[in-house]
């Protein structure tokens, strides 16, 4: 609850700053007497929220990211697991892959009017884009750094290529899988909001631009604000999703400032006076390889 409290806290802290900053008008280097105070984006925001367009905009921009980025996800895991597995593929797709990597998605917007029908196709086709090479590069490393052993093992087993797929390669790189949805997801973001606002009609894109051409800047702070939230919670979505596929890997509380605990000194059993006495071993001493044993080894080991 603390943690929660203090994350509060910073927020209001934030929007505190911000509020004070632009009531005041002040000018030292940075012009706040620029933007709009927290109360005028809040009236701007509960106008919108109780219009239409507002919910047909957030609805347009939530079915363009979710239908490119999940294509984005089905095709970079499938062409990163190939490259990955085959020598011809890395040969036949690895040059182009590796030429159009580093174009921004945004800078294809003409390329996706000219190639599309339609400007919504042309969006998707960006947001798809930007997504599909982090999880294509993710994929293609997390594939790679999987130790042979177990496609060994597999193989000793009478598995064939299918299983060691389904059972090896798969549940291996979900780490790094979700680790490159998790910056796609972002990257979409950016992509789908600069799309919107250069050739949409809808979207939180376009009526964040359009806010701004007619000087509403409530309304473009209205906009971002709409943008982070739902960035946020698209993302929280991807990696709580990753975290109950990969339940099987180990966790570790992260507790800052806590020191670790000190391991626990073995206690050498004392034999009986009996056994002793007579030199034979004591059931459940060092000697007996009983319960005590293997716990006072262990504990030396840790």
């Amino acid at each position: 609850m603390s943690r929660y409290a203090l994350r509060v806290f910073s927020l209001a802290a934030a929007l505190g700053l911000w509020q004070t900053l632009t009531s005041l008008n002040v000018d030292l280097w940075l012009r706040f007497s620029q933007f709009p105070t927290v109360t005028d984006v809040a009236r701007a925001f509960a106008a919108r929220l109780s219009g239409p367009d507002y919910w047909t905009d957030l609805t347009d921009s939530l079915t363009r990211i979710l239908t490119g980025f999940l294509l984005a996800a089905v095709l970079g895991v499938a062409t990163g697991v190939l490259v990955a597995r085959s020598r011809l593929a890395e040969d036949l797709l690895g040059p182009v892959l590796e030429v159009i990597r580093p174009i921004p998605a945004i800078a294809l917007v003409p390329v996706a009017i000219l190639l599309f029908p339609s400007n919504e196709q042309g969006i998707v086709f960006i947001t798809c884009t930007a997504a599909f090479f982090p999880v294509l590069v993710s994929t293609r490393h997390a594939v790679r750094a999987l130790t042979p052993m177990w496609e060994e093992a597999v193989r000793t087993m009478g598995g064939g290529r299918w299983r060691i797929l389904g059972s090896v390669v798969l549940p291996g790189a979900l780490p790094g899988v979700f680790g490159g949805l998790s910056v796609g997801i972002g990257v979409s973001w950016i992509c789908v909001i600069s799309a919107e606002m250069i050739s949409g009609q809808y979207g939180v894109g376009y009526r964040t631009w359009q806010d701004y051409t007619v000087v509403d800047y409530p309304g473009v702070f209205v906009g971002m604000v709409t943008i982070g939230v739902l960035g946020w919670l698209t993302s929280t979505a991807v990696e709580l999703l990753g975290r109950r596929l990969t339940r099987w890997l180990p966790r570790t509380a992260y507790v800052p400032g806590a020191r670790p605990p000190r391991p626990a000194r073995a206690v050498k059993p004392t034999p009986t006076a009996p056994a002793a006495a007579s030199g034979g071993p004591v059931s459940g001493g060092p000697a007996s390889g009983g319960p005590a044993s293997e716990e006072a080894r262990d504990e030396h080991l840790v």
